[in-house]
């Protein structure tokens, strides 16, 4: 070993290039803890870098997967888009029944829940939003529906700022019957809650209805209608009757297709009448052991409103009834 190691140092002072050789030499010369410390060091670096080659494609597989813009992804699964069309009211017009006919339809995706991004979650960001949204096709529509959306003030310009090409879909109902059922739906979660005359009136004797009231505020279309028309189009606005959603679904998902540019393939043969419910359902899927109906706040009976409380809210609903029928050039004949 002795020589070894003199025969190492007079060979180190000849060149530096034979030091290098003699150096590297050196590392195996089984004499020593430290040449069983330099041998680990190689093993376990050695490993290192075969452990890091095995890992690197899993990695990459996965930032494959998470990028939406993988044309592999996009062919299966599709991209999470902001919606094309939404349903931005109203409250107990029967927009949930909108969104669940449609929805049928195969190039319509939806978000399952209300989002509230316009009106309680806009400070989330966009992309927060996009979050909600399904995955689609670039064939397929993407949609969401918000009732209060409507009537909340801030709502038209916010959505014109994400785009000014977004399709509006409108469920509207006679004000007076859609106050009465927001009145049911509202009394089942409160069964303390006043009375429907007590809340909808500061004075009933003198007639003097009270806008304050959420229930009432909503029927109030045109005055809503006239904050969505300062930042789209009418053209751009498609309205449903809820009163023709129940008696004729089809016909009303006709108009819905055209408007959203669709195909029709949501047809009469879709639907049947549930006499229970008052209200049509879903046929059966050849899928599905069963119908599918609404929820059960969907179509519940009505709480019995005193006949004078009613005609004088048709009174007070009349004029703003007949403006909106004036500004969207069609009349739902709520009287």
């Amino acid at each position: 070993v002795a020589r070894e190691r003199a025969s190492l140092r007079v060979s180190a002072g000849r060149d530096d290039h034979g030091a290098g050789r003699q150096s590297d030499r050196r590392t195996s010369v089984p004499n020593s803890a430290g040449v069983a410390s330099s041998t680990r060091g190689t093993h376990l670096d050695c490993a290192s870098r075969l452990q890091s080659h095995q890992r690197a494609p899993s990695t990459l597989h996965a930032v494959r997967n998470d990028t939406p813009s993988s044309p592999v992804g996009a062919l299966k699964f599709g991209n999470k888009k902001l919606p094309n069309a939404i349903i931005v009211g109203v409250k107990k017009g029967g927009t949930r029944a909108v969104l669940e006919f449609i929805r049928i339809h195969p190039d319509v995706r939806a978000a399952g829940t209300e989002t509230h991004f316009f009106d309680r979650n806009y400070d989330r960001g966009l992309e927060w939003y996009r979050g909600l949204m399904p995955r689609t096709l670039e064939s397929q529509i993407t949609m969401e529906k918000t009732p209060s959306y409507f009537v909340t003030k801030e709502t038209p310009h916010r959505i014109s700022a994400m785009s000014q090409n977004t399709k509006l879909i409108v469920v509207v109902r006679d004000p007076v019957t859609r106050a009465i059922s927001d009145y049911t739906q509202t009394l089942s979660k409160t069964p303390d809650l006043p009375s429907f005359q007590e809340l909808a009136f500061r004075n009933q004797c003198l007639g003097i209805v009270d806008t304050s009231w959420n229930a009432i505020r909503i029927g109030l279309y045109a005055l809503h209608l006239e904050n969505w028309l300062r930042y789209f189009p009418l053209a751009q606005i498609h309205f449903v009757s809820g009163e023709r959603l129940i008696t004729d679904p089809a016909g009303e998902l006709a108009r819905v297709q055209d408007f959203l540019g669709l195909k029709r393939i949501v047809t009469d043969k879709h639907f049947y009448f549930n006499r229970t419910k008052g209200f049509p359902c879903l046929k059966k899927p050849e899928s599905s052991g069963s119908p599918r109906c609404l929820g059960k706040s969907k179509g519940r009976t009505h709480v019995q409103i005193d006949r004078d409380a009613i005609e004088q809210l048709r009174d007070f609903y009349r004029p703003y009834n007949v403006k909106f029928y004036e500004m969207v050039g069609h009349d739902f004949r709520w009287e």
